[in-house]
């Protein structure tokens, strides 16, 4: 058996860590009295993801590689 942290919003269940649950498994939600109030990051990928669906400009199926590490002369 596996547990799994995160917290609903909107109906939706968002962990707070990458998981994978396989298909068929019995579960067992148990909902806390403990609220989560530092979701501001969440909030502002679901906004970020939700702007790129609603775009109309071409999304590239590649982009170059890029390194933050290295220094550049602008």
């Amino acid at each position: 058996m596996v547990s799994f942290q995160g917290y609903f919003e909107g109906g939706k269940f968002f962990p707070m860590e990458a998981v994978t649950i396989p298909d068929r498994k019995r579960t067992i939600v148990t909902v806390l009295d403990e609220e989560i109030t530092n979701t501001k990051h969440a909030a502002a990928w679901r906004k970020f993801l939700e702007e790129i669906a609603t775009s109309d400009e071409e999304i590239p199926t590649h982009f170059d590689r890029v390194s933050f590490n290295r220094e550049v002369d602008l």
